[in-house]
């Protein structure tokens, strides 16, 4: 079990947890397991989001990657997927993101980049964990003109939407009339770029949450807390509302009426225009398990092939590489577009479902009939660590979960899937009656919870 990466690099309270001797650490390891290959002296991105500790944990990762040798470009606040773009783009060696993402303000945390552009995979983490803690790390001390340098690079920020502006140049001249978008950017990493993007492209649009102070990023806002954008578009009469969360890598939006389309629903609206346009490529769509049994039931009857990987948004990718896949994601709106960018990012995102729903000549809600989202329970089973795997072991569990799958007969959806962090075994069922899946689902948890103390 790894000791410091989790399923989105390291994330922890900032300065008490994630400290700046563990950034510093973290930073010298991570250039040396980055750039061990190359014979050139490395070159490094960083970015960081709104939140009062970004600036400490910049400065300690830094002074890190200096004192390895390494020369950093500072961009500033700027969203991950910009950082992710602009690594390849420039040609650096890694790059890293200084961000919670979704979280509040007092957590901050360290995603590494690799010079493709992508996160970087588990065993390059486990590599950089080895070296953490190792007595390696005290050797690696650049000395007299070895010694890295740091520059500010916020100016990079327009070579982002150039490339953007390249995208959809052509796709916003015509709007019907009164259209107008919602934008809630979370007082996060998007709060500047987004309304420039906007208005670069000439999509009306009024925008809320962009004032961020360091504390209020994630508060009562952007994708996590959707009711401020449903709230908006209700109150202004708009024809969408697009909500980013902290790091500006996913995306949730609401139709004219407040209703929400979350990253299935997305992917659905986007999947059936690209098919349509012969720019789905393998006319295929990668998701995760935990992605709504409707999606499923939407490819079967649109006739194009749904490959499910384990939870995680790198796994996601990881498929899509693999076997030439160009869209992939989660429920949770972080989706992949990879013909223009290899991690999830809200700002292309929301303009391609823009696109998409301008193209069917509809408002956003006849759109989202596209798919029948089913009723979604989930019952955390409080267990012992040491058992949580175990389940599929025990015959009355097991016994237990088929009945309610023969029960359902394609009609639902039983998933059991130990936390990766807690003591906790997550029950989550999909049907078509919510009373009648919160009921079977708690009754599963409670079993759980009884044979797995």
């Amino acid at each position: 079990m790894r000791k410091y990466f989790g399923t989105d690099g390291i994330r922890r309270i900032a300065n008490t947890e994630l400290t700046p001797d563990l950034v510093f650490r973290v930073a010298k390891a991570g250039a040396y397991v980055l750039s061990k290959h190359s014979d050139h002296t490395p070159s490094i991105l960083i970015g960081r989001d709104t939140r009062i500790s970004g600036t400490l944990i910049e400065s300690a990762m830094t002074a890190g990657f200096l004192s390895f040798g390494a020369n950093v470009k500072l961009l500033g606040v700027m969203p991950t997927p910009v950082v992710a773009y602009l690594t390849k783009k420039l040609g650096a060696d890694a790059s890293v993101v200084i961000s919670a993402s979704h979280n509040t303000f007092e957590f901050n945390g360290v995603k590494y980049f690799s010079n493709k552009g992508m996160k970087i995979p588990d065993e390059i983490e486990e590599e950089i964990e080895e070296i953490l803690d190792s007595d390696k790390l005290s050797e690696m001390v650049a000395v007299s003109d070895k010694i890295g340098v740091a520059e500010n690079a916020t100016e990079y920020i327009e070579e982002y939407i150039n490339f953007i502006k390249e995208i959809f140049k052509e796709d916003f001249k015509n709007l019907p009339k009164d259209f107008c978008v919602g934008i809630d950017v979370a007082n996060g990493a998007t709060y500047n770029l987004a309304d420039k993007i906007y208005s670069t492209l000439g999509i009306p649009h009024k925008i809320i949450n962009n004032n961020p102070n360091g504390i209020n990023i994630n508060e009562a806002c952007g994708s996590t807390h959707i009711e401020a954008i449903e709230e908006l578009v209700r109150k202004e009469n708009l024809s969408l509302g697009i909500a980013y969360d902290g790091d500006g890598d996913r995306c949730l939006a609401v139709d004219e009426k407040g209703n929400l389309l979350d990253g299935d629903i997305i992917m659905a609206i986007l999947a059936k225009y690209l098919k349509n346009k012969n720019s789905l490529k393998k006319d295929t769509v990668v998701a995760t398990v935990m992605s709504n049994l409707g999606l499923n039931k939407f490819m079967e009857k649109e006739k194009i092939n749904f490959k499910q990987t384990k939870v995680g948004d790198r796994y996601v990718l990881e498929e899509m590489l693999k076997n030439g896949y160009n869209l992939g994601g989660e429920q949770s709106g972080h989706i992949i577009l990879l013909d223009y960018n290899p991690t999830g990012d809200g700002i292309l995102t929301s303009l391609m479902l823009i696109k998409a729903i301008l193209n069917e000549k509809k408002k956003a809600s006849e759109v989202k009939e596209i798919i029948k989202i089913y009723p979604q329970v989930l019952v955390n089973a409080k267990v012992s660590n040491e058992k949580k795997y175990s389940y599929e072991e025990d015959k009355e569990i097991k016994e237990s979960i088929n009945a309610l799958e023969k029960e359902f007969s394609g009609n639902g959806r039983v998933l059991i899937r130990p936390s990766g962090t807690e003591p906790k075994v997550r029950v989550m069922l999909e049907g078509e009656n919510q009373e009648y899946i919160t009921e079977r689902a708690e009754k599963i948890a409670k079993l759980l919870e009884e044979k797995l103390k």
